[in-house]
């Protein structure tokens, strides 16, 4: 029973798998370039991307403002990788490691060499908070060192964790309709119509979420 449930999440079908092609096929909804004026869908996602750099503003330094781009960037990304899992017959790939680690590794990555190779001497005030006893310095260092470490891990595993989550749900709510009364396959589609709608508010969220993190991450260095 559990191979058959997880086997949603298996990007695997064939030789010629194509479930990862899911994975770009937000990029063909972005041209505007044979609009002669912005469409709804286009405003829409122009205000969007405004709300949330003046929310990212807030939280970067002064000197990384150009990193509102590629932030902005990736939460399109995966705001778009995220809905494209709520449509039937098409693969979340958002729901796997492959995908959040490939986003969270190098940029954390990145980030660490560069303020290890540039800004030394503030990586190494981040290991022991202001205020910390000297007795306790030690333990500090370790604990921040850990905690800094599994930061690209709980990016990605916070990620696929949330969206895997709601599509199990609904895949164990699908095969409960199954040889049922009327009332009861009434009742699970109604359940199945309210989880829609907040597996819709989690993609929002977690992509935000995930955004915003990566933004914290990177005004520490």
């Amino acid at each position: 029973m559990m191979t058959n449930l997880f086997s949603v999440f298996d990007p695997s079908t064939g030789m010629m798998s194509l479930n990862w092609m899911s994975t770009i096929m937000g990029i063909f909804l972005l041209p505007t370039m044979f609009w002669i004026t912005p469409s709804r869908f286009m405003k829409t996602n122009m205000y969007m991307i405004k709300k949330l750099s003046n929310e990212l503003k807030m939280l970067m330094n002064k000197n990384s403002k150009g990193n509102l781009l590629l932030f902005n960037s990736m939460f399109i990304f995966i705001l778009y990788n995220n809905m494209m899992g709520l449509f039937p017959y098409i693969f979340t790939s958002s729901s796997h490691l492959v995908f959040t680690l490939t986003m969270a590794l190098p940029m954390w990555t990145s980030l660490m060499m560069f303020g290890w190779l540039t800004k030394t001497n503030k990586m190494f005030y981040h290991l022991i908070p202001i205020g910390t006893p000297p007795m306790l310095m030690p333990f500090m260092v370790c604990i921040e060192t850990t905690s800094n470490l599994i930061r690209p891990g709980s990016l990605a595993v916070r990620l696929t964790a949330n969206m895997i989550a709601g599509h199990l749900l609904m895949t164990l709510l699908g095969n409960m309709t199954l040889n049922t009364s009327k009332l009861i396959m009434l009742i699970i589609t109604l359940t199945q119509i309210m989880l829609m709608m907040f597996e819709l508010a989690v993609s929002i969220i977690q992509s935000y979420v995930f955004t915003v993190l990566s933004t914290l991450y990177s005004s520490e260095i």
